[in-house]
């Protein structure tokens, strides 16, 4: 048997933006790239209430690489205007 939705359950794109604080444009983006589920009715996008409460952002961008010691076996490299010159850098 199929569980029919409450409406109650569900929020407009604008409320949902209101509710975390954000434009639309962004909730919008959210349910473009399936962060968000959303549902049409009536040629309206309609968001779960439960989901658009829980979401949690991402931090973004790429993963930081782990901060590892410097070997004592391999001097560090400190870059230079001389060795940026030579890798095509400013002069």
């Amino acid at each position: 048997m199929k569980k029919l939705l409450d409406p109650e359950d569900l929020i407009s794109q604008t409320e949902a933006a209101e509710l975390r604080g954000v434009t639309r444009a962004s909730i919008n983006e959210l349910v473009t790239r399936g962060r968000l589920r959303s549902v049409t009715i009536g040629g309206k996008v309609l968001l779960y209430r439960a989901e658009v409460e829980a979401f949690e952002r991402s931090k973004g961008g790429r993963p930081l690489k782990a901060l590892a010691a410097p070997s004592p076996d391999k001097p560090r490299t400190i870059a230079t205007k001389a060795t940026t010159a030579k890798r095509g850098g400013k002069k």
